[in-house]
């Protein structure tokens, strides 16, 4: 028995030595952060166990005002059986910039914060949009070659910040979040987040098609770092955050203290509420109370498609017509959700830990969302 014990523990670290050396060492990372902790995946609150930069609440916090008619709707037993199967952990809905109903679960509260997951990447274009308007970057068309003059590929010298933002990058990327050896993994895990950015080509025309590839937000906030002279999170607090009165300290994931270098496609720990600024901001054609955080041009080209056989998508926006509405969506991982229909001035938050089946092939849609955006649209009526 001792040799069999001996054997095993003599192979286990000859496995772990030739992770150590070899380009899979981030997996090491990945089973001490994430699977030695019982999960497959990326989780809720699990940005505890990475390194952070500090997104403070602003020096001027906004509470959201509450409805006259708060709370005072009960959700349906269809709906509330729902919450539990997909284990949401937050639902809000604001409505005409009021917190209408707000219901939280599984030791959740109003402040708990949450792994936002590609929620992050609505954010970034949003940082994308302010780099243009503060004159960082001259335009959706200005080449990403003229930050990062070390991308690689045929067509590296082509790729517009643009065809980041809207997802048409030509970029080499394995979009696989269970596969432990996907890029898009080792993207989570690895302690120099920009060296492997680099090693992903453009070996693909770029501006083309919509190719969904988180790589591709990760180069985009790369670009804006480097552009502003200022890393993700400053620039975030300073621009948009601190403006839009955000109530609670939150966190940028980076990946690693050394490096600093935030996950710009995924990864903002908050809540619900100050999620919702970003919604609203948008909704408001880049105005926050009057004030001009963003050009409202930018705003209106991003939440309308690029590519017409794309419906789904604009610059970092997921969107959607439904029942006669126009929606559009920040959406990550598991069933993060900032769900908004401009013309009701109704927006509706979901986070979660899972969001259920996945649904057809066909549909860029999992038929969660469509549950969520019907349950947004029966309550809004006794809203008023």
């Amino acid at each position: 028995m001792k040799k069999i014990l001996y054997s095993l523990g003599f192979t286990l670290l000859i496995l772990v030595g030739v992770l150590y050396i070899s380009d899979y060492s981030y997996l090491l990372r990945a089973v001490s952060k994430i699977y030695f902790t019982g999960h497959s995946t990326a989780f809720l609150s699990d940005y505890t166990r990475f390194d952070n930069h500090i997104l403070p609440a602003s020096e001027n916090p906004q509470a959201w005002p509450l409805h006259k008619n708060y709370n005072e709707v009960n959700l349906s037993e269809d709906l509330e059986a729902f919450h539990k199967k997909t284990q949401t952990v937050a639902f809000v809905l604001i409505k005409n910039d009021s917190v209408y109903l707000e219901k939280y679960y599984d030791n959740y509260g109003s402040d708990s914060k949450s792994n936002s997951f590609s929620v992050a990447k609505s954010f970034v274009s949003a940082l994308l949009g302010k780099a243009i308007m503060d004159g960082y970057i001259q335009s959706l068309d200005q080449k990403v070659i003229d930050f990062i003059p070390e991308i690689k590929g045929p067509y590296a010298d082509l790729v517009t910040v643009g065809d980041l933002a809207s997802m048409a990058s030509g970029q080499r990327w394995d979009e696989a979040y269970y596969s432990p050896l996907s890029v898009t993994t080792a993207a989570y895990f690895v302690e120099d987040l920009g060296k492997l950015i680099l090693t992903q080509p453009i070996d693909e025309v770029p501006g083309i098609e919509f190719i969904y590839k988180s790589g591709t937000t990760q180069l985009l906030g790369m670009v804006i770092s480097k552009a502003t002279g200022k890393n993700l999170t400053d620039y975030l607090y300073e621009t948009l955050w601190n403006p839009m009165g955000a109530e609670h300290e939150s966190f940028w994931q980076v990946d690693s203290a050394k490096k600093g270098l935030e996950k710009a496609y995924c990864c903002i720990a908050s809540n619900a509420k100050d999620f919702a600024r970003l919604a609203k901001l948008y909704k408001d054609h880049g105005k926050w109370n009057g004030k001009v955080l963003l050009d409202s041009t930018f705003v209106t080209k991003s939440i309308q498609p690029r590519f017409p056989e794309s419906p789904e998508y604009g610059y970092s926006w997921w969107l959607k017509e439904y029942k006669g509405h126009k929606v559009f969506m920040m959406r990550g991982h598991l069933g993060q959700y900032v769900i908004t229909f401009p013309e009701e001035n109704l927006i509706l938050v979901r986070l979660g830990h899972t969001k259920g089946p996945k649904g057809s092939k066909e549909d860029p849609f999992t038929p969660d969302i469509y549950t969520y955006m019907d349950a947004a649209l029966e309550l809004n009526p006794n809203a008023g």
